[in-house]
């Protein structure tokens, strides 16, 4: 058998004229040592020679300004996320029969747009804090995060 199977091979097998289905495929593919996989970030190499060094500076210096009574933060940006009521993954307990109606198509609704979340997690605090706009995803948008994290108003912080 070839090292690589056609993205279909049930449909391909059902056009050739051999009707089958789909748990047979996947106990001839399985018999053939063949498994359902996921893509792999390969294609770039190993990791950096100087990765870990990186790191140990990055660290040192973070280590460096949280003892000089300085904040260290760590910043991220997650998944843009459709505003509305849109079908999501998760679930929710509901009487039988009534789910929650969302729409069928997820295009962002133009008025609401997308939700872009910014965490800022402050390392000596251990406290995290969450800025999410609708706008764009931007350097901008993160820096705007970091001054309303740093405002008087914000929870106290050690130092």
């Amino acid at each position: 058998m070839d090292s690589e199977v056609h993205p279909h091979p049930r449909r391909e097998l059902t056009q050739a004229g051999h009707k089958t289905s789909a748990d047979t495929v996947a106990g001839l593919l399985r018999e053939e040592g063949f498994s359902l996989q996921a893509n792999a970030k390969t294609l770039e190499g190993g990791q950096h020679a100087d990765r870990d060094a990186q790191f140990r500076h990055l660290n040192e210096q973070a280590r460096e300004h949280r003892d000089a009574g300085q904040p260290v933060i760590s910043v991220d940006t997650k998944k843009k996320e459709l505003v509305g009521d849109f079908k999501n993954t998760g679930c929710q307990w509901r009487p039988t029969g009534e789910p929650v109606p969302v729409h069928i198509h997820d295009f962002a609704d133009p008025q609401l747009g997308k939700a872009v979340p910014y965490g800022i997690y402050d390392l000596a605090a251990n406290t995290g804090w969450v800025n999410v706009g609708t706008d764009h995803d931007t350097a901008a948008f993160a820096v705007e995060s970091i001054r309303r994290w740093n405002l008087p108003s914000s929870p106290p912080r050690p130092g």
